[in-house]
């Protein structure tokens, strides 16, 4: 396909598959409704209106944000660490928000904010004291270095998870609570999830589409990017916390679900360039397209019991990304 047939095929394929999703998200499930069930549920207060308003919909648009948030996520980390391995959970996020859910099911915290559960709280709060700690120790240590910075991560990370284990060997009877935040689901989800993480996931999105042309040029090195009139420490800095706050937030409101901002930025780079002027904003509508359907798949497959998403992204995901990569090896050879 030409480089100019390629510009309007994947934006117009995206639209269409996002369309397709999020309209078999609403009609399949446990309970099965008609294409005129669900119009009249939508539209004049049909007895399926509850199912579609409360339960399929926002359970929907949550999951093609938080994909769509872990997409940029990675795709920013990517670019800030000039690695396409890196990921949205490299620097300890995962560890951090999963030691912080089992921490309050183990203290016994059972409040509410927001209309938002002491697990969701304490997740958010976690894994942003733990990226914020790994940054200030990699900055004491070592400052303006991308190594150290990841080093750190693994390192923090890797105790975060130790901890996490400990938690539960402690308490079994919370195993169960603890799998929603270990592998991910979309099962609590509703609108006050949708409305927590829907400002920041906008807002992070533009500010990530204006800097992008910096991003660009820390694509070349610091010094060059530096010489070229780029405030690298602010970027660095900001693009930093960017990709650590939509990681959080999803963590937040989903759990963890793994592969979605390893592989989904890494293909789209594949195939439309390393361009991040592009590239954020392809990775986000990307990755809510993917997560939609995989947590279709999750609730579809072995219906009316659940599977965990982050076991969707993980068997669907891996052998598409060998996939890309062995045909990008081809058409270089």
């Amino acid at each position: 396909m030409s480089p100019r047939h390629r510009n309007w095929f994947f934006p117009v394929s995206l639209i269409l598959l996002t369309l397709a999703g999020f309209l078999l998200s609403v009609k399949l499930g446990a309970v099965r409704m008609t294409w005129q069930e669900i119009r009249a549920g939508l539209f004049s207060g049909g007895q399926f209106k509850d199912i579609l308003i409360h339960l399929r919909l926002p359970r929907a648009i949550l999951a093609y944000l938080v994909g769509a948030a872990l997409a940029l996520s990675g795709a920013i980390l990517q670019g800030y660490f000039r690695n396409p391995l890196a990921d949205p959970f490299i620097l300890g996020v995962s560890s951090g928000a999963s030691l912080g859910a089992v921490l309050s099911l183990e203290i016994g915290l059972t409040w509410t904010v927001f209309g938002f559960s002491s697990q969701s709280w304490l997740a958010l709060l976690t894994s942003l004291l733990l990226v914020g700690s790994v940054y200030l120790i990699s900055e004491n240590q070592s400052p303006g270095r991308s190594e150290s910075l990841l080093l750190t991560g693994i390192a923090a990370g890797a105790m975060a998870s130790a901890l996490t284990s400990f938690f539960l060997f402690r308490r079994a009877d919370a195993y169960e609570q603890a799998v929603f935040w270990l592998l991910g689901s979309f099962s609590l989800s509703g609108w006050k999830e949708v409305w927590l993480l829907l400002p920041y996931f906008l807002l992070t999105l533009i500010i990530s589409q204006y800097f992008a042309p910096e991003m660009n040029l820390l694509a070349l090195g610091d010094e060059v990017a530096q010489s070229l009139g780029c405030p690298v420490k602010t970027i660095r800095r900001l693009f930093l916390f960017l990709a650590t706050l939509l990681a959080s937030f999803s963590v937040a409101v989903a759990g963890i679900i793994g592969f979605v901002g390893l592989i989904v930025p890494h293909s789209v780079r594949l195939l439309i360039g390393p361009d991040h002027r592009r590239l954020f904003l392809f990775s986000a509508l990307t990755g809510g397209m993917m997560l939609v359907f995989c947590d279709l798949l999750a609730r579809t497959v072995f219906s009316p019991s659940e599977i965990p998403i982050g076991v969707i992204t993980a068997a669907l995901g891996a052998p598409f990304f060998i996939y890309l990569l062995n045909r990008h090896q081809r058409g270089r050879s």
